[in-house]
């Protein structure tokens, strides 16, 4: 079995400003709604108001890297989490979707900036699905959400620096 993501720890400088979407896609909606159950627990549980956070829903785990272009073009978000989920059927399609929202998913964010997290859920069975998705194995969205509140948190720090202000002094960088 795989390790679980490292929950985010809010450092002593952050502020409540990050704004945060959601992008869900709807092929296998009573899965995805668990995974994006797990990605609000997540950003909820970083203090996040509901002001703070959107929820969009597409078609299918396909069409997840164009909305999440369009939304981080937009400027308003900290971070973007995909979440999704693909079953391998009788045919290559779910090959071709699979590779495609991840390589659409990291595409986005190296050319916008914008953390774009990869919640998608590829699995050789519905059963392996559920389980990943709030199950025995963990919930992917919640996994996807910690990793944007921790990219998003990164980001800040290194602008911090920019800007002259240390991130050491302001508790962003912890020493071991």
């Amino acid at each position: 079995m795989a390790g679980r993501a490292p929950k985010y720890r809010r450092s002593a400088g952050s502020s409540g400003a990050f704004r945060f979407a959601i992008v869900a896609a709807r092929f296998n909606e009573r899965i995805t709604q668990r995974l994006v159950a797990g990605a609000l627990q997540a950003l909820r549980a970083a203090r996040l108001g509901p002001d703070a956070i959107e929820v969009h829903w597409v078609p299918g785990s396909f069409e997840l890297p164009q909305a999440a272009n369009h939304l981080a073009m937009t400027g308003r978000y900290s971070a973007i989490v995909c979440v999704g989920v693909v079953i391998r059927g009788q045919t290559p399609h779910f090959e071709h979707v699979a590779r495609e929202a991840a390589a659409g998913i990291r595409h986005v964010a190296l050319t916008t900036g914008v953390p774009t997290t990869f919640g998608v859920i590829t699995a050789l069975t519905e059963e392996q699905a559920w389980a990943r998705a709030g199950g025995d194995v963990g919930n992917r969205g919640e996994e996807a959400a910690e990793a944007a509140l921790q990219m998003a948190e990164w980001i800040r720090q290194l602008g911090d620096h920019r800007a002259g202000r240390s991130p050491a002094r302001s508790g962003h960088v912890r020493r071991r």
